[in-house]
């Protein structure tokens, strides 16, 4: 109801939008990571205030790049209009546009960041790969929503360069593409991905909606996926489409997977795409494979939980109010979860694969110190403040927890409602429900806290606000193992490494010794070889006084290394003297000496078999699509 309101609000006090608004973006020196736009807005009210984007869609929070918008020339008839910046929102220019005045002309350049920052303020350029993301190359008028405001937007290309998206084109003329006019929420919504080095992958050949994958690299080996690979991205699709009733709220689906060492590695959500970024042979190397198994079915998922369907407190009019994340543990936890399932049921993890991902969040859940004074909801509530925090200290200040806790949550609700409908009924059953409706086209339905527990009630009668209380609301010391137990196993530790921890230790280039000595520690051969990302709060190394951001340098007297870290621990289970460890902090170096004496420790499932094995029936796959057995 207050968005309607807010929306009537806009409207009588606004004349009719101006349409459409005309935007050309000139990619022609992207490679210099620098962008030149010009815009031309037809009918300017006297009072024009022109926003830069804000609140990112995705981002969760007010991370527009506002300081790289450089150059800000507004003129009318050839004569400049004078401009201000709002002294409180600095995202707010005013314009002392003159009475009459049939149209301003603005213009700027986007610098693009060429250091590697979180989400769109990352490296999003380099000499042979780009990402346009609309939001970051425009002004838009005060007094309308972002439904209410229509964009005709051109892009000019470098010479060779191709491009991936699902903005709908109208026509092209040399190195210019002309898009279709769209409203202000589907082109923000709409990136481009582009460069001389690239590949589409048609999933769905002759279906509807069509699905594609968009892969620009920084080379062309990077693009020789093979038939595997691509085979499993098409089981994703059939997978999916069985988890929600067939039902799609796109035209068509794009992955604009983009390929580069340089460009920050994120994965961004879209209706209609989906801004994947991976390191440029990822797709060649099987440790990579592994560990990004979930990514790319987790923003697919989101254009039916986040797009589609997209809580009432990140259903906002504009780029500029703000967003309300208390049900991220909804928006981000159950995709997370579902993502995860999809990935197993498609083939692109083993069922064992599926379990040491589960056994490693529990794991890494259970350990968070921050657990004794913050409840999960309120770090979905503070997330605009946590996607930008550091990585020391990350189980004492607990980070975006609503992610890999969702998946224990929604563990938790699916193996409920098999119990509860004695195996007729599961999650899926909700999925389809929750997030079925219209296929065709991309639109919003918002909810509530109260629509979600009511939804459940349909699928399985419980006392589903109690049960979110417990588990998201209250503080809750140890992680909920519920969704585990119940499904038929539970966590316990050994001294044998998952093979995808194995996995991410070679990928993130990183030692983990969580469970034992309490350490992770950065394992390159470049300036930061040997620093601790973290320690565990009240693990041995903890208490020896060691500290994130220290180094580590020696092991037992010898230069550290990954070999000589873990056979020190280990051969303290047969010695009664610590482990002595030389640690750099700053300037200075002191040797602690670290009490522990039980090897190495690592989580994995174990099988219960006094509870029925609901996991392996919830990652079975719905599909009649063939697998290939994993090794």
């Amino acid at each position: 109801m207050a968005f309607a309101i807010l929306l009537a609000s806009q409207t009588a006090r606004s004349a009719t939008p101006p349409h459409p608004i005309r935007l050309s973006v000139d990619a022609t020196e992207a490679s210099r990571k620098i962008f030149h736009v010009h815009m031309l807005i037809p009918n300017p009210p006297p009072d024009l205030t022109l926003y830069f984007a804000k609140w990112i869609p995705g981002e969760h929070s007010p991370s527009g790049q506002i300081t790289n918008l450089v150059g800000l020339k507004i003129t009318t008839n050839g004569q400049p209009v004078a401009w201000q910046r709002d002294p409180v929102d600095m995202f707010a220019f005013h314009c002392a546009v003159p009475k009459g005045a049939s149209a301003i002309e603005a213009s700027f350049d986007y610098l693009s960041p060429t250091e590697a920052f979180d989400f769109q303020g990352g490296v999003s350029a380099t000499a042979t790969s780009a990402i346009v993301n609309w939001n970051q190359m425009l002004l838009y008028p005060k007094g309308w929503s972002s439904d209410e405001l229509t964009f005709a937007t051109e892009l000019r290309l470098p010479d060779g360069w191709k491009y991936g998206t699902a903005l709908p084109v109208d026509h092209t003329n040399g190195n210019t593409i002309a898009f279709v006019p769209v409203s202000l929420t589907t082109l923000v919504d709409s990136p481009v991905n582009l460069g001389p080095h690239y590949r589409r992958i048609e999933l769905s050949p002759g279906s509807t909606p069509a699905h594609y994958m968009d892969v620009i690299a920084d080379s062309d080996a990077a693009l020789q996926w093979d038939q595997d690979t691509i085979d499993s991205y098409k089981r994703l699709l059939l997978e999916t489409n069985e988890l929600f009733g067939g039902t799609h709220h796109y035209r068509s689906y794009h992955f604009l997977v983009t390929l580069s060492d340089p460009i920050a590695k994120i994965a961004q959500e879209h209706h209609e795409s989906s801004d994947d970024r991976f390191r440029e042979r990822s797709f060649l190397d099987a440790d990579s494979l592994k560990v990004q198994a979930d990514v790319l079915p987790h923003e697919f998922v989101h254009s039916w939980n986040g797009k589609y369907r997209r809580p009432t407190g990140l259903t906002t009019p504009n780029f500029q109010e703000p967003m309300i994340g208390e049900l991220l543990w909804v928006y981000e936890g159950l995709t997370q979860y579902l993502g995860e399932v999809l990935a197993a049921r498609s083939g692109a993890w083993s069922a064992d694969d599926y379990r040491e991902n589960l056994a490693l969040t529990a794991a890494m859940l259970d350990h968070r110190g921050g657990r004794s004074w913050r409840p999960l909801e309120d770090t979905a509530v503070a997330a605009q403040l946590l996607y930008f925090a550091p990585e020391s200290w990350a189980g004492l200040r607990r980070g975006t927890d609503f992610y890999p806790e969702g998946t224990l949550v929604w563990l938790a609700v699916d193996t409920l409602i098999r119990q509860q409908s004695e195996g007729r009924r599961s999650l899926d059953d909700f999925c389809r429900q929750f997030h079925g409706g219209s296929s065709g086209r991309a639109e919003v339905r918002p909810y509530t806290f109260d629509d979600l527990t009511a939804s459940l009630n349909q699928v399985a009668p419980y006392d589903w606000k109690g049960f979110f209380h417990r588990l998201v609301s209250s503080i809750t010391v140890h992680a909920p193992m519920e969704g585990i137990e119940t499904g038929g196993w539970k966590l316990a530790y050994s001294d044998r490494m998952p093979g995808l921890q194995t996995s991410r230790e070679h990928v993130s280039q990183t030692v983990d010794l969580s469970y034992s000595l309490g350490l992770l520690v950065k394992n390159t051969s470049e300036a930061d070889h040997g620093k601790i990302l973290d320690v565990l709060v009240g693990s041995p190394a903890e208490k020896a006084g060691v500290g994130p951001g220290m180094r580590l340098v020696a092991v037992q007297g010898r230069k550290w290394s990954p070999e000589n870290l873990r056979e020190a621990v280990q051969a303290a289970t047969q010695l009664q003297s610590p482990i002595e460890l030389l640690v750099q902090n700053g300037d200075f170096y002191k040797t602690v000496a670290v009490d522990y004496h039980q090897g190495e420790r690592y989580p994995h499932l174990e099988r219960d078999p006094a509870h029925a094995d609901l996991l392996s029936q919830i990652i079975r796959s719905r599909s009649a699509a063939p697998r290939r057995a994993k090794p």
